[in-house]
């Protein structure tokens, strides 16, 4: 089944492209539980993707009262804003300064209070520390050519993941938690393997399959846990 619908998806590619193309011209609302942002063209976009839905029933699931959250890329900025909602004390990064740009006049706009920080990964939150730490990656094997394609692609040689993984291990302790979703269209097996080289588990917490993609949410431990 998994290959019948990457052969469907090469297939229909260029048709895909010039539809997402053309859908985000311009800005456009996506919205969540009462809560709504506006996507900018240049940032990931939640609203023809599965992963950003599906992310967001597992994190209504938690309780996040009193809670620090990290929403590391958090593109559109919904995942945190719902975060901030449920009470928690949130943090969201990201390379692409117009989401960080955009995700603040929406925090405004649904009198959020949340804390925006222009960083790649972890290099400008260095020193701190959060109880949850939720990461919808870029997982397609290729290298990105701006700040736009580095939502989709995570280098030729999965860069992103052997960034991440190296610098996660200082941040997750048995008192906090980190959760990454993954398609199952993803190279897991790979991705697996760097988590594995970085002394890193990757345990399922979570599935969803919608329009015959499944979705799985891993919450990312160390071995000596």
């Amino acid at each position: 089944m998994l290959k019948i619908r990457q052969v469907i998806k090469r297939l229909t590619k260029p048709i895909l492209k010039f539809g997402l193309d053309f859908y985000y011209r311009k800005p456009r609302p996506y919205k969540y539980q009462g809560i709504q942002v506006l996507v900018h063209p240049e940032v990931f976009p939640p609203h023809l993707t599965l992963s950003t839905k599906i992310f967001l029933d597992f994190i209504d699931q938690l309780d996040l009262s009193k809670k620090s959250v990290l929403e590391l890329g958090c593109g559109s900025g919904i995942i945190s804003l719902f975060a901030r909602s449920k009470e928690a004390t949130v943090t969201a990064s990201d390379i692409n300064k117009t989401a960080l740009e955009y995700l603040k006049k929406a925090a405004e706009e649904n009198n959020l209070e949340l804390d925006c920080v222009y960083s790649n990964l972890f290099e400008n939150l260095q020193n701190k520390n959060f109880d949850y730490i939720l990461i919808n990656p870029p997982y397609y094997p290729k290298q990105p050519k701006n700040v736009k394609e580095q939502a989709w692609f995570c280098g030729d040689d999965f860069q992103y993941f052997k960034k991440i993984f190296n610098q996660l291990p200082p941040y997750i302790n048995k008192e906090n938690q980190a959760y990454m979703i993954l398609s199952e269209d993803c190279e897991l097996k790979t991705i697996s393997k760097i988590a594995l080289e970085n002394k890193l588990n990757l345990k399922t917490v979570f599935e969803a399959s919608k329009m015959g993609e499944k979705n799985t949410i891993y919450q990312i431990t160390p071995f000596r846990f």
